[in-house]
């Protein structure tokens, strides 16, 4: 068991996870794909030196880590072109071959698992617990799809082109590499774009372990308006799947939309937990600590409370004891270098801008007349002494976000929690579907009637009575309402659907701008 870390203790770098240990670490393992202080872009089946290294600093402690090597436009539709040429040998490749060569993948990703986590640490901020179970859910979540592929596959040819991949930043390996092996498992050469925020440097080891077992990957970086034409709008691109913002993604669903294109977008929404006649106050005090994973820097956090005005006084002595023990930090510091990692449940934000940017929502959201119920302080967290605590914000509460703040229609994305009172049914479900549409719900109430009658009316994919609600993997179909989603939805046979063509006719199930597209 981790040791309890306290703001008075003296920390210390756990021996042996420095950048500069990682880093060593990634040359001696791939070194075709690092070279001194730089990554290198990976396309035409050949690791190139080009595009132009950004400087970049990691959010655990501001120190300086590898940035991108951003491409050119010019640069990244030759890299299009090349894994078109990928695509056309790699969809005639036997299913066998293709499953041995990402199983053998997925063993080389598991050999290196620790050092892929230990990178993510880094590069985004995961605390050790969650980065290890980044990179555990995509191996087993591949390892899934490459023991049943087959009846997935009956009747089904890969698409015409290679898959392109642009992702957020916050799940390098459960999300976007996890994506891009089952992609090339049902035929498709794959494209991704490095996240600009982080995660360079993990993804280009991760390509680098598949890439040596013959899978046909691009991994480029770049800015969105520079690859955006190559990315999205290029005839050779067969589907595009993005995972990020509205905004970003909006502008993608109206070119492809343009094009005809098979496209995958899941976008943010704001998810909300609703509370109606409620009473086991003691289960929710339990979860919240959870829905402070990572920050809340995910697509299916919950960041907004919709709460029966009457059940107010519960909910506060049920919920601020558990907000109060949150735990932050560094996520690589000790007290004793024997020591394990700590169990934290966040460290920083992406970056510094993030932090700053959350912080202004707040001071004018307070200003505007919202509540502060909690705010947490840096000084109860754990850190190195003198080190650079920037990207770190310590969980808020505030009551009644003013509709002219951020905090009330959008998602934070960050360990800010608001809550919105109501008296009415009808109150709460448009509190619930405050953003057009979201991933994900929670309606709790102790009576199951009014769930079921409630729950259908909550513009979220998934809904859950009483427990939080997961992306899912697997078996679990997944998409979203509104504007958190455009495009095929996915999970377990449909994500091999959306990325594969079937029999003539078919309608593929999602959200699609044709009615005639709808299932």
């Amino acid at each position: 068991m981790a040791p309890t870390l306290t703001a008075a203790s003296t920390l210390i770098l756990k021996p042996g996870t420095a950048w500069s240990d990682a880093w060593q670490r990634a040359l001696a393992v791939a070194p075709e794909a690092f070279r001194d202080e730089r990554v290198l872009n990976l396309w035409s089946a050949q690791w190139q030196a080009d595009g132009s290294a950004l400087s970049a600093t990691s959010p655990v402690d501001g120190s300086p880590i590898a940035g991108p090597p951003r491409l050119d436009a010019e640069t990244a539709q030759q890299a299009v072109r090349a894994s078109l040429d990928q695509h056309r040998a790699w969809r005639h490749v036997p299913l066998e071959e293709r499953r041995a060569r990402v199983g053998a993948a997925l063993d080389a990703l598991t050999e290196h698992r620790e050092l892929l986590a230990l990178l993510l640490v880094w590069e985004i901020g995961k605390p050790w617990r969650l980065a290890q179970a980044d990179v555990d859910r995509a191996i087993d979540g591949v390892r899934w799809y490459v023991d049943g592929i087959e009846p997935m596959l009956q009747g089904r040819t890969p698409l015409p082109g290679p898959v392109s991949n642009i992702a957020s930043w916050n799940y390098p390996m459960s999300v976007l590499v996890h994506a891009m092996l089952v992609q090339a498992l049902a035929g498709n050469a794959v494209i991704a774009k490095t996240p600009t925020d982080g995660g360079v440097a993990c993804l280009t080891l991760a390509s680098a372990l598949a890439a040596r077992e013959g899978i046909p990957i691009t991994l480029v970086s770049g800015s969105g308006g520079q690859l955006s034409e190559a990315l999205v709008r290029s005839p050779e691109i067969g589907c595009v799947s993005f995972v990020g913002g509205r905004d970003t993604g909006a502008r993608i669903a109206t070119a492809v939309a343009d094009l005809g294109k098979r496209h995958i977008l899941e976008q943010e929404g704001l998810n909300t937990w609703g509370l109606w006649n409620f009473s086991d106050w003691d289960s929710l005090t339990a979860v919240i600590p959870k829905l402070f994973d990572y920050g809340k820097q995910r697509c299916t956090a919950y960041p907004r409370f919709v709460v029966q005005r009457e059940l107010f006084a519960d909910f506060l002595a049920a919920y601020l004891p558990a907000v109060r023990s949150i735990r932050t930090g560094h996520p690589l510091a000790v007290e004793k270098a024997s020591d394990p990692l700590p169990n934290l449940d966040f460290g920083p934000l992406i970056n510094a801008a993030k932090a700053k940017e959350l912080g202004d929502q707040v001071a004018e959201a307070i200003d505007r007349g919202a509540v502060p119920l909690h705010r947490g302080t840096l000084s109860d967290g754990a850190f190195l002494s003198g080190q650079d605590t920037s990207a770190y914000v310590p969980p808020v509460t505030l009551l009644g976000p003013p509709p002219s703040s951020p905090l009330h229609h959008a998602e934070p994305f960050g360990p800010v929690d608001t809550i919105v009172l109501v008296d009415t049914e009808a109150e709460l479900l448009a509190a619930m579907n405050a953003s057009n549409g979201a991933l994900v719900a929670t309606l709790s109430t102790d009576d199951p009637e009014t769930y079921e009658r409630l729950a259908p009316q909550i513009r979220a994919f998934k809904v859950g009575q009483g427990k939080p609600r997961s992306r899912g993997d697997r078996d679990e179909l997944f998409g979203g309402f509104g504007a958190s989603w455009r495009g095929a939805f996915v999970g377990g046979e449909l994500l091999v659907r959306a990325v594969t063509d079937g029999p003539a006719g078919e309608r593929l199930p999602g959200n699609f701008p044709d009615y005639h597209l709808m299932p």
